[in-house]
């Protein structure tokens, strides 16, 4: 049942200070709070989280049913739609996004979660935790191998284990959260939580507008080292109308809007209308640099091309597929080749048309294959053996070689009962 409480809400997403792109998306509205983060660099991370918010802010609108089941239904309707977009451009191969959505419906939030952006939520002087990072180091953290300082400055800090990828179909983190008034949520990108700990965090949620805090928590992160993307959103619970011009907010690469040309870096404002959709709100690293320092990296391992651990499926599946296969195959007919080359080296002593012959090939049966022929016919008739030795010769004799195999035929012929002719 819907209550009375409503949400006040800010959201700004800056490039940073060291990246070309912003590949954050994010998303503040009356009923809805989401922040994504693409994963892939060259793949366009951008892509995958711009679509994603695309998808998912659907949501914002008053909801009649189940927070969870209309959460899940947005996320996998995202994973699906990035998923048709690699179909259609094999080069999006390996793109991503994480996704934190936060469904309100006037009493609680319905959470959903993948990868390693975050939810918080600020109450009583207090920051709780809401979403359990989808991480390498996190899984370190929870076996007690490395402490969550220690997990910020990891070497493998930026490698995810479930996002939207449109292929593996990852299940997210279900839960609701009640909520009271005077509550202050929080959703951000790993620029931000990656970078400011708990305590920081705390200190700047602690006061001022839902603006203020989101500004400051993206300055704060960028002050902090943070060298990627940062996204924030943030948002108050009360229970009266929120301000009437507040509309719903789309930052980062969903917004889609370019940099307003500024005609250079002197007397700009580090903030340029944070509510305008732009994803650029705080200055970029200004041109001009000494030549011993470098904006962005040259460094051949793009780290967010290398964020999502498991490996994207490479190019050209179907034709591996068929060169497996092929190669299987190859196996399969080497094998029965020298299977087929051993039998023909094989002898036994049998009958064929009443007469003891010597087959090449095995003693067996397998339906539709002839695995031994008739190799010498013999004159011993079957006929003129006794009972035992003719139902010995139809079962057939094995013989190591053709030598034993004649040996056997003698044998027998040996012990047959000639009819003699009457001399009349």
């Amino acid at each position: 049942m819907t209550g009375p409480l409503r949400l006040a809400y800010s959201a700004i997403s800056d490039v940073g200070r060291v990246r070309r792109d912003n590949q954050d998306s994010g998303y503040a509205g009356p009923w809805l709070l989401t922040v994504c983060d693409g994963v892939g660099g060259a793949a366009r991370g951008d892509l995958a989280s711009s679509t994603a918010v695309q998808q998912l802010r659907k949501l914002d609108v008053e909801p009649a049913d189940d927070l969870l089941a209309l959460v899940a239904g947005a996320i996998h309707r995202a994973d699906d739609r990035i998923g048709e977009l690699v179909e259609e451009d094999p080069d999006l191969n390996g793109t991503s996004t994480t996704a934190t959505v936060a469904l309100f419906d006037g009493a609680k939030i319905g959470v959903g979660h993948l990868g390693d952006s975050r939810g918080y939520l600020f109450r009583g002087g207090e920051l709780r935790r809401l979403t359990h990072d989808h991480t390498f180091v996190q899984s370190l953290v929870d076996e007690g191998r490395i402490t969550e300082e220690e997990s910020r400055v990891h070497p493998n800090r930026n490698l995810i284990l479930k996002a939207l990828d449109g292929i593996r179909h990852e299940e997210p983190d279900l839960f609701e959260v009640p909520l009271e008034v005077g509550d202050r949520i929080f959703l951000c990108s790993d620029g931000a939580c990656g970078t400011l700990d708990d305590a920081r965090m705390a200190d700047i949620l602690a006061s001022g507008t839902p603006d203020f805090a989101a500004v400051e928590l993206v300055r704060a992160s960028l002050e902090a080292g943070s060298s990627d993307n940062v996204t924030c959103v943030v948002a108050d619970v009360i229970d009266t109308e929120p301000e009437a011009d507040l509309e719903p907010l789309l930052v980062g690469a969903a917004a889609d809007l370019p940099r307003k040309a500024s005609g250079g870096v002197a007397g700009r404002g580090l903030f340029r209308g944070h509510r305008s959709g732009d994803t650029g709100e705080i200055d970029p690293v200004p041109d001009g640099l000494p030549s011993d320092v470098h904006a962005f990296p040259s460094d051949p391992i793009d780290v967010e091309a290398q964020r999502y651990a498991p490996r994207p499926p490479a190019r050209f599946t179907w034709l591996k597929r068929l060169l497996a296969v092929a190669v299987l195959l190859g196996i399969v007919w080497v094998a029965l080749a020298a299977a087929w080359s051993w039998s023909q080296q094989q002898f036994y002593v049998g009958v064929s048309d009443d007469k003891v012959t010597i087959f090449r090939g095995l003693n067996a049966e397998i339906p539709g294959v002839d695995i031994s022929h008739p190799y010498e016919v013999t004159d011993v008739d079957v006929a003129n053996l006794s009972e035992i030795d003719a139902e010995t010769v139809s079962q057939g004799i094995e013989a190591s070689d053709l030598e034993e195999a004649r040996n056997t035929v003698d044998a027998y012929a040996a012990r047959q009962d000639v009819p003699t002719q009457d001399a009349g």
